[in-house]
């Protein structure tokens, strides 16, 4: 009997400390930036992780929009979004790091070789 209570606390053990080491992501992240146009941008991201699995959305002033592809390993994250400049539809990606309050990402936008990073800060 009492290997198995050992047992159970460190199996407990074991999956906190796992908890722990994953950046949690959840919640609602600010990006204020200059696009490579030279323009001041605002974006809002809120998301939610279940496992691996990255979902929410990304409100800017073109509206908001639902992330596709999202994923989790870690501290790092990635997604794309679809926005409508003009009539076409682009795709954007982003992929970064998760690092307490921040989020680093490198912002890629290949209909218009762009590429340029950013930095959304955690919202209360």
């Amino acid at each position: 009997m009492r290997i198995r209570v050992s047992a159970l606390y460190i199996t407990l053990i074991a999956l906190v400390a796992v908890a722990a080491f994953a950046a949690p992501v959840d919640g609602k992240w600010k990006a204020d930036y200059q696009s490579p146009d030279g323009q001041a941008r605002t974006t809002t991201f809120t998301f939610k992780a279940d496992g691996e699995k990255l979902t929410g959305t990304a409100a800017s002033a073109m509206g908001e929009v639902q992330i596709q592809d999202g994923k989790v390993s870690g501290d790092a994250i990635s997604f794309s979004v679809m926005r409508n400049f003009g009539g076409n539809d682009v795709k954007i990606n982003y992929k970064g790091k998760v690092a307490g309050d921040e989020i680093k990402l490198t912002v890629s936008i290949a209909e218009m070789d762009t590429t340029f990073d950013i930095t959304a800060k955690r919202l209360p």
